[in-house]
């Protein structure tokens, strides 16, 4: 017998990171992948509801979110969804799929290979892996357990917003994320472009 998805527990968690704030951390059972995904839910401190809910679908990145690598743009995006959400209200969904669900160890890998010349989807293709393993259901199982049922999804890849929908959330609207470009992430930045489309200015 399948297991519905549900709240396992929830805990209040002071912010310091983006914008001071308090949010609600929860846990949860039975997702359909078996991992130990979390949210982070703000409240808006306004008192307006808004009709769509503010969400990040963030997937973990621990040299970006944890070290600020400058590789990637992953920490920097994280810490514009804390300062807006903790401004705004919302949810952030946190995904355990590092390296775009590859794990951490082979994404050490493609980096040395994208050190030769390699760019972050080749890189993948040539460890075995599609260029993005990720799959947003869980994220759409969370936001469902949550009742949030249509969203402005903070984020500025098309592939994510197409998957969320087809899960059953309703993506009312679209708020893409700042560029947070460097010399060190600019060959990513405009793969991401070219290759799976992105919503960027030019770079």
């Amino acid at each position: 017998m399948n297991m519905l998805p549900k709240i396992r527990n929830s805990t209040i968690l002071p912010i310091t990171r983006g914008k001071e704030s308090t949010a609600v951390l929860y846990s949860f059972s039975n997702l359909s992948d078996g991992n130990e995904h979390f949210a982070l839910v703000f409240k808006r401190h306004d008192g307006i509801t808004p009709k769509q809910t503010l969400v990040r679908i963030h997937s973990e990145c621990i040299t970006g979110d944890v070290f600020g690598s400058k590789k990637c743009d992953c920490g920097k995006q994280l810490t514009e969804a804390l300062e807006l959400l903790g401004k705004y209200g919302g949810v952030l969904v946190y995904l355990r799929q590092e390296g775009r669900g590859i794990g951490l160890y082979n994404k050490i890998d493609a980096y040395v290979l994208q050190e030769s010349g390699f760019d972050t989807f080749e890189a993948n293709n040539y460890l075995g892996f599609p260029e993005d393993s990720r799959d947003y259901k869980v994220a759409a199982e969370i936001l469902q357990v949550l009742g949030v049922k249509e969203v402005n999804l903070l984020t500025n890849n098309p592939i994510k917003v197409s998957t969320v929908e087809r899960y059953g959330i309703c993506v009312s609207k679209v708020t893409h994320t700042r560029k947070f470009l460097c010399k060190e992430n600019k060959k990513y930045i405009e793969t991401k472009i070219n290759k799976t489309g992105h919503f960027f200015d030019n770079v």
